[in-house]
């Protein structure tokens, strides 16, 4: 697993649509049902080259640059594996070479779970499938609505649960929630 970067977060509990009894809030990688902090980050060009943050530091300037109140978000910290899945199979990845990377690394962390994200772009994370596309009524996951291993949720990508969700490719994340320094 390779550091990636960190996000902001506001959590929300299990949608009433998503009919996997044992969710009961969602800490998926994607912004689609869990909101990030701020909606459109993109053009601030204040992301690392995975198209997230370095450091909590970063997150808080960009909400007091944009007058965005931080009270009730939780603060994540991201690391992938170093492959992506895709039609072809595994491959390698890399960051965007023309934005800097510099992760700092957080003090301690919590393993919430692992998630798999979609990168139909190549750039920021599209859709989380365990929640998004509702997978994890099938698929076993945790309270949060993630794979409790990297083991699980590397074999279900490999034996095709995956197929026919949202468009590939696929990159595995290990989800920390980090404290706020």
């Amino acid at each position: 697993m390779i550091p990636v970067d960190y996000m902001a977060k506001r959590i929300c509990g299990s949608p009433d649509w998503l009919k996997a009894l044992n969710v009961v809030d969602i800490y998926s990688v994607s912004a689609c049902i869990s909101e990030y902090f701020i909606n459109d980050y993109i053009p601030l060009w204040k992301h690392n080259g995975f198209w997230l943050f370095d450091s909590p530091v970063i997150i808080r300037a960009v909400a007091q640059e944009n007058s965005i109140d931080l009270d009730g978000c939780s603060l994540f910290y991201y690391e992938a594996h170093e492959l992506e899945f895709a039609e072809e199979g595994w491959r390698p990845f890399s960051p965007e070479p023309s934005l800097p990377t510099s992760i700092v690394q957080p003090a301690q962390k919590r393993l919430e779970g692992f998630d798999v994200v979609t990168f139909e772009v190549g750039r920021s994370p599209d859709c989380s499938p365990l929640s998004c596309n509702g997978l994890a009524e099938e698929l076993r996951t945790n309270s949060h609505c993630l794979f409790e291993s990297f083991y699980e949720a590397e074999t279900s990508l490999g034996s095709g649960e995956f197929r026919g969700c949202e468009p590939g490719p696929y990159r595995i994340f290990a989800v920390y929630s980090v404290d706020w320094p």
